[in-house]
This record gives structure tokens, C-alpha cells and sequence, in this order.
């Protein structure tokens, strides 16, 4: 297989090549409440745990047992009496994480900037899915370190639950916290991963939990070119719902790394070519393509992982000058062979 690696520069306008036809969604009306879960499951007292637990419990509902079970994995309370309890369980996090609770509290005294981006997005998802049914709350928790999950388009530990949409603020304290580097953390995440543990990456996960919960993952045997397409899909309703944010948040590579794609962009596909990978159906050589990492080997150190997505998404955008009617909708139901067919893409 042929090796390409592509020069990258500096960029100060990341959102170049986006979209800039935004519609106004100004009145379309969103009822989000916000919930400070870490603040109430943090302030109850040690003294009379069992009581003030189940109002914490009563107050959150299915919140409450999802992150219990889900998040924090503690054992049924009907569990055997060898085990550690829960309360026991719960007592030892809430000491080992009062310090991640601690700079939680300093970064997010003030949530409203989040909230109202979140806010927004959720009228662009309303006004491309006016059926679709909003989640009614958006819920700020702190959760074990490795809690995060592989979703459709990366990994992190932002949740959507049936009671509303889920921040795990513990991943959110900034690519530079103290944590993030340290021993344990490193083994956790590794610096490409970390560094997007920034709070601007709020509205951006809570974005892709919606749009994973309005189109499940549909990957199964399909081959190269086809999850590229998948992928892209994601990214381009990614970007209708967050118009704003700038395309390396969107994308999560770095400046360089995105600068690097839009100016090699034709180089990057004749590598696909050239080495007859598009409708390859191996899982380990497509992994390579579409899934996260520090680079794609094949392209060299200073590409991005997860380039597949990218490339992805430039089809999606090339088939829709040919086809402008399609409405998002209608864009993520279209199958991906036909997608990638009737794009005719190929870039200079």
C-alpha cells in the first residue's frame, strides 16, 4: 500500500467551506431544563445519607437509577449482603471525587453559556425533525473517570437517557486539566482524546447523542466507502445543527490537521483510489478509516484519525449540489452506495 503524507499549515478560518445558508429558527420554541444533578447527589449528608439519597432519587427519577447502575455500576439494593453496599460504594466516590466536583463547581458556576447553546442546537434538530420529540431536560452529573462510551462518532461522556440529555462534567473540565495527563489519565485517554475534554464540546455531544437517537448506526457489512458516507452523514447533520461552531470542534481535529484535509483534499482521495480501498470489506483495514485516533497511519503523522469521516462528508456535500431538494431527512435515510454514486466525486 502506497504511504502519502501531506504537508499541514496553520489556519485561522476553520469553518471556510461550511454551509452559510442558516435558517432563522429564532421562534421556533424549546422547554429545556436544566438540572444540576453533582450539586444535589454532592450535598447530601454523610449523617443521614438514606434519607436525603432517596430524595435525591424521588427528585431525579429514572435519572437517578440510570446513573446508579449505568454510570456508577453500583449493585441492585436487593444485591447480596457479601458484596460491598451501595452506600458504602457511594461513599467512597463522593470522597475520591470531591476534588473533580470541586473544579467542576469553579468552571460551570455559571451554566447558562451551555445551556444556551445546547438551546439552539435543539431548535436547528427542531426545525429539520419537527416530528422529533426534544428531550425536556439537560442534566449536568460527575461520573467515574471512565465512564465514557463509543458512540457513532467518537468516544466521550455525554449521554441521552429517557429522562433528557446528560453532561458528564468530569470530561469537560478542559484539555489541560491536571488529571488528564496524569499516569491514570493518560491510560484512560490518550492527549488526542483528552484535549477534546473541553467545555465548548458540550453542545457538540449532546448534538450527536440526538443525532444518533434520530438515526441508530446502521454500519453492518458494508464496505469502506459506504461507513465513510455513514459517517459523513452524521457530521453534515452535525454542522445543520450547530452552524456556528467551527468545524474543528465539529470534526475534533486540530487546526492543522483540518487545514491539512482541505488543502489535500484530492490527494486524499487518490490514495483511496490508488490503493483500491473503497469497497474493501475487511473490519481491521476499514477500522483504520473510520473510527478515532491520534492519525491515520497510512496518510502519515500529521493527518487525523478518523479521516474517513471527513472524506465522508465531502461526498455528502458533493452529492447535494447535485441533488439540492434533499431535505436532511431525507438525506439520512438515502442509502450511502447511492449517495456515493450519484455524487460523482472527485476533487482536484
Amino acid at each position: 500500500m502506497k504511504k502519502t503524507a501531506f504537508a499541514l499549515l496553520l489556519i485561522t478560518g476553520l469553518s471556510a467551506c461550511k454551509d452559510k445558508n442558516i435558517p432563522d429558527v429564532s421562534d421556533i420554541k424549546v422547554n429545556l431544563t436544566v438540572q444540576r444533578f453533582e450539586q444535589d447527589f454532592f450535598a447530601v449528608d454523610t449523617i443521614s445519607m438514606d434519607v436525603e439519597m432517596a430524595q435525591v432519587a424521588g427528585k431525579y427519577g429514572n435519572f437517578f437509577s440510570d446513573y446508579a447502575i449505568n454510570i456508577l455500576g453500583l449493585p441492585p439494593m436487593n444485591a447480596d449482603s457479601s458484596q460491598v453496599s451501595p452506600e458504602m460504594l457511594i461513599r467512597k466516590f463522593r470522597h475520591d471525587y470531591q476534588p473533580i466536583k470541586d473544579s467542576a463547581d469553579k468552571l460551570f458556576s455559571d451554566f447558562t453559556p451551555y445551556e444556551k447553546e445546547v438551546k439552539k442546537g435543539l431548535q436547528f434538530v427542531k426545525y429539520y425533525f419537527p416530528k422529533y420529540q426534544l428531550p425536556p431536560k439537560l442534566i449536568t452529573f460527575i461520573g467515574p473517570m471512565d465512564a465514557a462510551y463509543e458512540a457513532a462518532l467518537g468516544k466521550y461522556g455525554d449521554v441521552i437517557t429517557q429522562d433528557g440529555l446528560a453532561v458528564g462534567l468530569q470530561l469537560h473540565l478542559g484539555g489541560g486539566f491536571s488529571v488528564y495527563h496524569s499516569e491514570m489519565g493518560q491510560q484512560l485517554y490518550p492527549a488526542y482524546v483528552s484535549r477534546r475534554f473541553a467545555p465548548e464540546y458540550i453542545s457538540v455531544n449532546c448534538m450527536k447523542n440526538i443525532i444518533d437517537d434520530i438515526y441508530p448506526e446502521k454500519i453492518g457489512s458494508r464496505n469502506l466507502v459506504e461507513q465513510m458516507v455513514e459517517k459523513g452523514k452524521r457530521l453534515y447533520a452535525l454542522e445543520k445543527f450547530l452552524p456556528h461552531k467551527a468545524d474543528s470542534l465539529l470534526t475534533g481535529y486540530t487546526a492543522k490537521q483540518l487545514k491539512g484535509c482541505n488543502d489535500n483534499e484530492g490527494t486524499i482521495w487518490n490514495f483511496f483510489l490508488t490503493n483500491g480501498l473503497l469497497y474493501k470489506t475487511e473490519p481491521d483495514l476499514i477500522k483504520e478509516y473510520v473510527t478515532d485516533g491520534p492519525y491515520t497511519q497510512a496518510l502519515g503523522q500529521g493527518s487525523p484519525g478518523f479521516i474517513g469521516m471527513w472524506v465522508g462528508r465531502q461526498i455528502i456535500r458533493k452529492y447535494l449540489t447535485k441533488n439540492p431538494t434533499v431535505t436532511l431527512e431525507q438525506l439520512l435515510q438515502t442509502a450511502p452506495a447511492k449517495i456515493f454514486e450519484e455524487s460523482k466525486y472527485k476533487p482536484g
